[in-house]
């Protein structure tokens, strides 16, 4: 009898621990999601870099609640072409995972993180790889900034399918690039660190990750936002045999203005141009399915403010061999990429340039001729791949003329 009131006791024990998810580690709500580590495995990260951010991402996921039921991790290499370290749902602990991620080793070749890039989608979306389907999709990019291959189509690709894509530089990456692959906003999702400080963001990146897993009830996202047009993505809904998709646009001033497209069930992203800049729409996705019902998602998203080009050069500090450009501000600043300053002799010669970010209004051409002309060009580009451009001249003033030598004296006699 006593041995039967134990064994129920220890029954009743283990059920409660099940229940309340200890016996697994996992809080009852733990997140569902599928994480992929991309990670910068090739010759132009040395053994010490690699070694750091190898030891990095172990101590990142060793808290998350990893399991069966949880969250779901995987580790691709970016080299000469991607290698697998481990897929979806192989390892079913943080510790298993950390330990996993410690024992990799460094594949070198060349950095084609672009053809990583497109790996990691397929991976992502692969139930033969353990992928899940409806749960929420993370990658977490770690590079040392640079690629062999572009990498702007397959990540905007990610983003389109619902993706967070986190990237992490190491190097010196270029930062309009990688702010343009991060997801929005780029302030939450690219991060700029030294190998040996990685520690100090770990604890926001969980967090951030954690985020990202949490079920998101607006599916649809807008992206790209221009003065003239912007770029919808949704996750897969529908499939090409199982119904098509209506996608509905309207002024929200002008109801009557509705401007619809039909497209195939596999879509999972449209862009709209031509429309009038600093205006509200309202978007309508509404899919048809002919075999369940699911219902529509709607998103309101304002155009930028029309795109103008610098104006009001001014030319100001003009020394013989420099002078400082100012000019008022783009309209669309949001929307601008840059200014580049193109400068050369008006009478002919070779033209050269200077970058200035997009808060800049101002910089100092150095290196002029003295007393000479010169044409100076602003042009502000901005992301839609438009450019606005104004010139002014500059004139450099003379330099200090050498002292000639001091003319005879008029009333001297000669020898």
């Amino acid at each position: 009898m006593l041995a039967w009131t134990a064994l129920g006791l220890a029954l009743s024990f283990r059920l409660a621990l099940a229940q309340s998810g200890v016996e697994h580690g996992l809080p009852a709500s733990a997140p569902q999601g599928d994480l992929l580590f991309l990670l910068d495995s090739s010759a132009s990260v040395s053994h010490y870099e690699f070694s750091r951010v190898r030891e990095f991402l172990g101590q990142l996921v060793a808290p998350l609640p990893l399991g069966p039921g949880a969250l779901h991790a995987s580790l691709v290499h970016v080299g000469t072409r991607p290698y697998t370290e481990f897929s979806f749902g192989q390892h079913s602990s943080g510790a298993a995972v950390q330990d996993a991620i410690r024992a990799s080793a460094q594949r070198m070749g060349d950095t084609n993180t672009g053809l990583a890039l497109a790996y990691a989608k397929e991976q992502l979306f692969d139930m033969a790889a353990g992928a899940r389907l409806r749960v929420p999709k993370v990658l977490v990019w770690v590079t040392d900034g640079g690629s062999s291959d572009p990498v702007g189509p397959p990540v905007q690709e990610l983003k389109d399918l619902g993706v967070t894509v986190f990237i992490i530089s190491t190097g010196r990456g270029n930062f309009l690039e990688l702010s343009a692959a991060a997801s929005a906003p780029p302030e939450k999702h690219l991060h700029f660190v030294d190998v040996d400080d990685l520690h100090i963001i770990a604890q926001e990146l969980r967090d951030s990750i954690l985020d990202a897993m949490q079920p998101q009830q607006q599916q649809l996202r807008a992206s790209e936002v221009t003065s003239s047009g912007f770029r919808l993505a949704w996750p897969p809904l529908l499939t090409a045999n199982s119904g098509y998709y209506v996608l509905e646009l309207v002024p929200s001033a002008e109801p009557g203005a509705v401007r619809r497209q039909q497209l195939p069930g596999n879509t999972t992203g449209w862009a709209w141009a031509g429309l009038e800049p600093d205006t509200d729409y309202d978007v309508a996705l509404v899919p048809e399915s002919n075999e369940r019902l699911v219902g529509p998602q709607h998103l309101r998203v304002r155009t930028l403010p029309d795109e103008a080009g610098p104006e009001r050069i001014v030319i100001s500090h003009a020394r013989p061999r420099s002078v400082r450009v100012s000019w008022a501000p783009a309209l669309g600043p949001a929307s601008l990429l840059g200014y580049q300053v193109l400068y050369g002799p008006l009478q002919g010669g070779a033209a050269q340039r200077v970058e200035v970010p997009a808060g800049g209004n101002s910089t100092t051409l150095q290196g002029l001729a003295p007393g000479t002309v010169y044409l100076v060009t602003v042009t502000a580009a901005f992301r839609s791949g438009r450019e606005r451009a104004l010139s002014a001249k500059a004139c450099t003033p003379p330099g200090e003329r050498s002292r000639a030598p001091p003319l005879p004296d008029a009333g001297a006699r000669g020898p």
